[in-house]
Formats: structure tokens, sequence, C-alpha cells
């Protein structure tokens, strides 16, 4: 039966997103690794920096109050912290990335789960400090999270068929 021009728009769709999925975690493993290496007055300084320089006459408008707010809360615990998470963030999603692409059906169940984790999280982080942009990245997950049990229940009925079709 051939696949109709939905099933394998959706399929890019899914391999496209995932793939972004991806790129994140591998910035965010470079970044949590980075952090380990740089000192918070350092990043004080470069936000002070990107304040004074790039934000200038804008003083009081809402990015600049974001660089001001996130220079004054960094300290030791918080840069450690954010490490940490950007580190383990990164290497979930990218396990689980590479064993979609590689369609391992283990994965889909696992980052249905993972990323379910990920929005409670962020619908905390979005009642507690709401910002659009978490508010967008909750939305891209939980499209993400359908994408993928559309494809894991594809994937399993691929796999039932091909079973029941094989010779005993």
């Amino acid at each position: 039966m051939p696949e109709s021009p939905d099933h394998t728009l959706l399929d890019r769709v899914f391999d496209v997103s995932i793939t972004l999925k991806g790129i994140v975690g591998i910035a965010e493993l470079v970044g949590g690794f980075a952090l380990f290496f740089v000192n918070p007055e350092m990043i004080r300084q470069s936000l002070g920096w990107l304040t004074a320089h790039l934000l200038v006459g804008h003083d009081h408008s809402p990015i600049a109050m974001w660089f001001d707010h996130l220079a004054d809360n960094l300290g030791t615990d918080a840069t450690i912290f954010a490490a940490v998470y950007l580190i383990l963030h990164g290497v979930i999603k990218v396990v689980l990335v590479w064993a979609l692409l590689k369609q391992q059906l283990w994965a889909y169940p696992w980052m249905i789960v993972a990323l379910v984790v990920f929005i409670i999280y962020q619908v905390y982080e979005i009642l507690v400090h709401f910002t659009w942009a978490m508010v967008v990245l909750t939305l891209f997950d939980l499209f993400i999270v359908a994408l993928t049990l559309r494809e894991w229940q594809l994937h399993r009925e691929s796999h039932a068929a091909t079973r029941a079709a094989a010779p005993a």
C-alpha cells in the first residue's frame, strides 16, 4: 500500500524536529561543560558589557533588565547547577535523538517520558517566571511528543506486520 503524502510529510517533520532537538542537545552539552571552566564573575562582566554596548539607550528594556537580573543571580552554586542541568539535559537529548534517528523502538517511549518530565518542569517555570520563550519551547516539546507517539505507533505496527509475515 503506497504511503500518503501526509505520512511522508509528517515523517520529514518528525526527522527535522528531532534533529533540531539533537542540535540543541549538543549545544547544551557544550554550554554545560563551558560553565565548569568559566568564572561566574566573568559571565557577570560579559553580561554587563552586552548591556552597556549592545543596548545603549535601552537601559530599561526587558532584555537589559533580564541581563541585569541574570547577572545579579549568578553565583558558583547557580553556575554549577546550570552546568549539571545542561549536561544532563544534553546527554538525554543526544542519546535519544540518535536512537530515534536509528529507529530504535525502545527510544520512542523514553523520549516521550523525558519530554513529559521536561514539559512539567517548563510549565512550573512558566507559572513562576513567565517568559514567552518558555511557552514556545513547551509548545514545541508538546508537538514533538505528539509526533513521537505517532512515529512509535507506526513503527510498532510495521514491526508487528514484519513479524507476522515472517515464515515460522
